[in-house]
């Protein structure tokens, strides 16, 4: 592998939601672990599932991996961060000051924007902080989902620019956190990313038109703030020798060849890699070791690998679907579109095809005569290249960060600052250039989003777990604020009332049928269920199992693939999921008003468009 020759101290694994960073992640580390190597590996990933695979606990804390000597693991947890980060900060000062004044500080505190920093500054002291990282010879990071990953990656640079400029606190850093080792921190931290001696970042996408569309405006944007020693990994390509007899499994093969051919002006000078599709779930640590093996290699090891399951790799009858019951998403719709109005939210990992799903609701209940907005509040989203269309009923949205925070700037500065002096709107000015700002410009645009739901319904795309539940956590922060202003018996609705109302807001997890996805989902409703959020459904998609129930499969590795796929499907129907809704892999991409239309009825075939102003897809874009 290109990627692994002659590595650096530092290696970043980033792409779009679902591509397979984090077992590549793995992989890398344990190859460089079996090399000898002292290897650290950290997620930075909010939703991080690398003690999952690994199937041990991990948290936030260097913890050795049993089985693999040299590799030691991290998993940041904003929250445990967060709260060490006001422990260092108000623990010096609870005692000496007065107790209002504590409180103010512990206020300060309390936010999402918080949480943010607390992580970024463990990210930092990585990078930086010799003591913490002195027993490795490389660090690996696992980093979120692209969107959330560039924000990271760029925080450095505009917290020290911050700090420079700043002449006061930042209410966020605490008002004795010490800015001036904060901004000599972040300074090394931009200058580490920035010399390719010491760092390498990995583009992972997989052969689909959106995600290397993505890599190369990850590519270009990273470039820009110095990351310039750029690979290209593609993985999960579907081996051509697989295609030969099966209608699905050809299919696949022409439409990835074709994403390849045609691959985005700015990676064609990245060394790039490619990883074949494998017919085993990348769990564990046997399936990890196999991940970076030629082709011949993989082979065989996985025919001895899996050589047990030979009698039941077979596909599921139909049977065996009717037991475990699970309807197709016209009936969830169907369900949906009864109340008339509300909130449907969509949320899951990162590559479970949210976007398209979501899409499809909102095409179909539009399509129904029902007034639909969609929108997305996931940064690297494409909803319009998804619909490539238009329909009656239906508009769309998106909560473009950049563009919320200019226009929350202006709104503050027309508002607060319209009442200030010059030395106060200064004061206002610099504060609200703060990179914090975002989070809170984010979530009442989100607010004002749902509020529509009393009316219409909306249908939101959420960004992946890990950032989609920071901004629950930030709703929860102002639901708890607003209770405590308005007192006991007062009577008011927060944004996060309405999301515990399953009257008003149905949640849709949606998940594939494969083992950490599905553990992941789980999480995930644990999370929401917490904060007292309960899942109306699951939706398992882009369903080889589910595809082998309509046409029979004869590709090796798609039958295995199918076989592996019904564990997993009726542990979501028996263990999980209150209703659940099973989307078969498609032969064509569901690009466009009519393809996702025909998603949203249960139908693979072509049809004519359902009314006169809806149009047809003609290009690829958001894979399920």
């Amino acid at each position: 592998m290109k990627f692994l020759q002659l590595p650096p101290r530092f290696l970043f694994f980033t792409g779009k939601g679902g591509v397979g960073k984090t077992s590549i992640a793995c992989a890398t580390s344990i190859q460089l672990a079996e090399q000898g190597k002292r290897v650290l590996l950290v997620s930075t990933d909010p939703a991080s599932n690398v003690g999952q695979v690994f199937g041990i606990t991990i948290g936030n804390q260097i913890t050795a991996v049993p089985d693999v000597p040299n590799l030691s693991a991290l998993e940041i947890d904003p929250q445990a961060a967060a709260k060490g980060y006001r422990d260092r900060i108000v623990g010096p000062v609870r005692g000496v000051l007065p107790e209002s004044v504590v409180k103010g500080i512990e206020e300060q505190l309390s936010g999402a924007c918080t949480t943010e920093i607390a992580a970024f500054d463990e990210f930092t002291a990585l990078l930086i902080d010799g003591t913490l990282t002195q027993d490795f010879d490389h660090i690996v990071f696992d980093t979120a989902p692209t969107g959330h990953t560039i924000r990271m990656l760029q925080l450095p640079g505009a917290w020290s620019g911050f700090l420079e400029d700043g002449k006061g606190d930042a209410s966020c850093l605490g008002p004795l956190a010490g800015l001036e080792k904060q901004r000599t921190q972040y300074k090394a931290a931009v200058d580490a990313l920035a010399d390719p001696l010491k760092t390498r970042l990995v583009l992972v996408a997989r052969a689909q038109a959106a995600t290397l569309t993505e890599a190369a405006r990850t590519h270009g944007e990273l470039a820009g703030i110095g990351l310039t020693r750029q690979y290209l990994v593609i993985n999960g390509v579907f081996p051509q020798s697989e295609a030969a007899q099966d209608p699905l499994a050809q299919a696949i093969c022409k439409r990835e060849q074709a994403v390849l051919a045609s691959l985005p002006e700015a990676l064609h000078g990245l060394p790039t890699d490619q990883i074949e599709l494998k017919a085993f779930n990348l769990f564990g640590l046997a399936a990890l070791k196999q991940l970076l093996s030629t082709p011949t290699e993989a082979n065989a090891r996985d025919r001895k690998a899996h050589s047990d399951m030979d009698g039941r790799a077979a596909l599921a009858t139909t049977d065996q679907a009717l037991k475990i019951n699970a309807p197709s998403l016209a009936s969830l719709v169907n369900d949906i579109a009864v109340e008339g109005h509300g909130l449907v939210m969509l949320m899951g990992k990162g590559g479970v095809g949210k976007t398209t799903l979501a899409a499809a609701v909102a095409a179909e209940l539009a399509a129904r005569g029902h007034e639909v907005h969609l929108t997305t509040s996931d940064p690297a989203a494409h909803l319009m290249e998804t619909l490539n269309g238009t329909l009656a009923n239906l508009t769309v949205s998106r909560i473009d960060p950049h563009e919320v925070t200019k226009a929350y700037r202006a709104q503050v500065l027309a508002t607060k600052g319209a009442k200030l002096d010059a030395a106060g709107r200064a004061v206002l000015e610099e504060d609200l250039r703060s990179p914090c700002t975002e989070e809170i410009a984010v979530f009442q645009a989100f607010s004002r989003v749902i509020r529509e739901a009393g009316k219409k319904f909306v249908v939101m795309d959420t960004a992946p777990t890990g950032h989609t539940l920071l901004l629950l956590d930030a709703t929860g922060a102002y639901h708890r604020d607003i209770a405590r202003q308005m007192g006991a018996g007062a009577h008011f609705t927060t944004p996060m009332m309405q999301l515990q109302n399953p009257k008003q807001t149905k949640v849709l997890i949606v998940t594939l049928a494969e083992t950490t996805p599905v553990l992941e989902a789980a999480n995930l409703q644990a999370d929401l269920q917490r904060a007292g959020i309960t899942p109306w459904a699951w939706v398992i998609n882009n369903s080889v199992a589910a595809a082998g129930l309509n046409a029979p499969l004869s590709a090796p590795l798609l039958r295995q693939r199918a076989a592996n796929e019904w564990r997993e499907i009726e542990r979501v129907a028996q263990q999980h999921a209150p209703r659940t809704a099973l989307v078969p892999m498609l032969t064509e991409e569901p690009v466009g008003v009519t393809r996702l239309l025909q998603l949203a009825a249960g139908k693979a075939t072509p049809a004519t468009s359902p009314t006169p102003n809806t149009t047809h897809a003609t290009k690829d874009a958001q894979h399920v």
